[in-house]
């Protein structure tokens, strides 16, 4: 695992606006750097993260099997009980996925290491799955790159798959998709989905989460008050489930994407229960509920609120006291504790691994830097090769 510096294309930013990728640049500060590139061997991929990330998939499946069947559990990933029987209820269908992202510590050779599971509504998918790519294409060409390049990406071959198939699961032939009004980066996520279910053949409809509205019959509806029964929400669940709005989603009789079984696996409570079902499993940390947390530990621990985004809230302790923190909104439901594990560096950043899994399948991975130790929203996004 190499990270190799190149010259940038020239106008690419032009080529972004072509594209569509608004978001290359945010608040004045790059989002995307082609400065350099991470350089992979095919064993590295298929042997130290593709073959990983389907096991580490497979084993958080088995956490939901043993949360849904307990309140116990549930309890402890504080999710609201009225959504309990709801939750077990579509984990019992088995209501279809579309995708997710595991977050991993690798740094070339040895086990990855799992940080999180972004089960519910990851994004940096455009860039993934097609800006990446091309990018991959164009320094081809150009002679930048070698021709014997290549890149662990079948991202979009695989949503537009999914798609197809979540089509037949539901015997639909349109999708209603939603985020929140003023987030770029979150309308671009899912314009880009919207053209991966077009390509399936589905009609879509965009409506601003903001904006969907709520029938005299109990349907959610969108701004020409038309019924939604499937949505793609770039939304969370545990938003939805504390929302004013939450009462009706029982009635509602829409086909939810995410699934609402997914609550169990985009809650940081889902580390330390992987570590009890899957001990000393070479690709986890060890991570504890704070009632369970070893009074005579003495490493670096990681303090994380259950329910968080963008590595918000999330504060370095050692000998319990914090020595690295990130502001944020969140907390309130409570926090776990995972060992420290640090990031490698490359170059002065401190490196992380995106895992990217359709349904089942892994699909490819996406590489973030940062400075600064806790990577966040505006961490660097830069592409990667398979040599």
């Amino acid at each position: 695992m190499l990270r190799m510096p190149i010259t940038p294309r020239p106008h690419w930013q032009k080529t972004a606006a072509e594209f569509g990728f608004y978001f290359h640049t945010m608040y004045g500060e790059p989002y995307w750097d082609e400065s350099a590139y991470y350089q992979f061997t095919l064993r590295q991929i298929e042997e130290e993260l593709e073959g990983p990330t389907e096991t580490l998939h497979q084993m958080c499946l088995e956490v939901v099997d043993v949360v849904v069947r307990d309140a116990r559990w549930l309890k402890k990933f504080a999710i609201p009980e009225p959504f309990w029987q709801q939750i077990a209820d579509s984990w019992q269908r088995r209501d279809p996925s579309l995708y997710s992202r595991l977050d991993l510590a690798y740094q070339g050779n040895g086990p990855a290491k799992l940080y999180e599971n972004n089960a519910d509504t990851p994004t940096s998918l455009y860039e993934s799955g097609f800006w990446q790519w091309l990018w991959l294409e164009d320094r081809v060409n150009q002679g930048h790159i070698s021709k014997g390049a290549d890149q662990f990406n079948s991202l979009q071959e695989k949503l537009v798959r999914r798609f197809a198939e979540i089509a037949q699961h539901y015997q639909i032939n349109q999708m209603h998709f939603s985020c929140c009004e003023d987030t770029v980066e979150d309308r671009g996520t899912v314009q880009y989905l919207q053209d991966c279910a077009r390509e399936a053949g589905l009609k879509d409809d965009f409506v601003f989460i903001e904006q969907i509205g709520l029938s005299d019959t109990g349907l959610f509806t969108d701004m020409q008050d038309n019924a939604i029964s499937t949505l793609f929400k770039l939304y969370p669940w545990e938003f939805m489930q504390r929302e004013d709005f939450a009462e009706h989603i029982p009635g509602a009789e829409v086909n939810w994407i995410e699934p609402m079984w997914k609550t169990i696996l985009s809650n940081k409570a889902l580390l330390p229960m992987l570590w009890q079902l899957f001990p000393d499993h070479p690709n986890l940390l060890p991570a504890w509920f704070e009632d369970s947390l070893p009074t005579n530990y003495r490493g670096k621990l990681v303090k994380k609120p259950l329910y968080s985004r963008e590595g918000a809230n999330i504060s370095v302790l050692e000998n319990q006291q914090p020595i690295l923190e990130s502001q944020g909104p969140y907390g309130e439901e409570g926090f776990i504790y995972q060992a420290w594990h640090a990031l490698p560096r490359f170059a002065g950043n401190h490196t992380l691994v995106g895992s990217w899994l359709v349904n089942d399948q892994a699909a490819g991975i996406s590489v973030r830097e940062d400075t600064q130790a806790i990577t966040q929203d505006m961490s660097r996004y830069l592409p990667h090769i398979i040599l």
